[in-house]
């Protein structure tokens, strides 16, 4: 269980950045909680919220998948399509003038490795001579 180490550095840093693009943006429009009415402090606010509710879990069921004995190139998917995912939602949630096909690529690469992650473990755990 290794490979899922990089994945969980690789979006905690990510999740870093995030966090300090919110604080600095509240820091330069010297709004202390919430959005202020301001659409982009809001955009931040959801790009950082959004990111710290799919990634745990994200993380814990490839992990999961990774204890199976799965393949490492299917680990590797996995992982590189939550990163490529919430890339794809933070840019797009971050534009005032939003194009929504980030925000919906970036949903989907979020919710394919969720769906997948989900099916094989049902599996592992429905035949276990199978896995």
């Amino acid at each position: 269980m290794h490979i899922v180490l990089l994945y969980a550095g690789i979006l905690t840093l990510f999740f870093v950045g995030l966090s300090v693009r919110t604080l600095r943006m509240r820091r330069r429009l010297r709004i202390a909680v919430g959005d202020g009415g301001n659409e982009a402090m809001l955009r931040a606010m959801r790009v950082h919220s959004n990111f710290a509710e799919y990634v745990p879990l994200s993380l814990l069921l490839i992990y999961f998948v990774e204890a199976t004995g799965a393949s490492p190139l299917l680990v590797h998917v996995l992982g590189a399509c939550v990163v490529v995912g919430r890339i794809s939602h933070a840019f797009g949630v971050s534009q005032v003038k939003e194009n929504y096909a980030f925000r919906v690529f970036g949903m989907a690469m979020t919710f394919t490795p969720l769906i997948v992650a989900a099916v094989r473990l049902l599996y592992v755990f429905a035949y276990p001579s199978g896995a």
